[in-house]
């Protein structure tokens, strides 16, 4: 049986594919805002914490986590007492981020009709 284009194993449509997992983090609700946060250059976690309203430690411990593993974050670790930690976006990141901030202003954009329409 030959699997249709949109179902092949190498898609985000399968459920086994791994960009599945990546979309995942990377339009998750909080992924979007840590990463839209970080164009605006390096940041520590406690500036990241209080910008993003709503995120607790741990989620964004996570996030930062997740996003330095796949690359797209970069984790500087000056070697102070406490350390300072200084998170920023590296080139994948700074390319992706690009694409989720053209969502997050269209959204910001068409909000207020949005609502109006779903309350209408």
């Amino acid at each position: 049986m030959k699997a249709s284009p949109a179902n092949r194993p190498d898609t985000v449509f399968d459920p086994e594919c791994p960009a599945r997992t990546v979309l995942h983090h990377v339009t998750s609700r909080w992924g979007t805002l840590v990463l839209a946060s970080l164009r605006d250059g390096p940041q520590r976690f406690y500036q990241l914490r209080d910008r993003i309203g709503g995120i607790s430690e741990k989620m964004l411990s996570q996030n930062l986590r997740t996003f330095t593993g796949y690359g797209l974050v970069e984790r500087e670790v000056e070697p102070t007492t406490p350390p300072k930690v200084t998170y920023s976006l590296t080139s994948r990141g700074a390319e992706i981020t690009e694409l989720l901030q053209a969502l997050v202003d269209w959204v910001s954009a068409n909000t207020a009709d949005i609502v109006a329409d779903y309350e209408g």
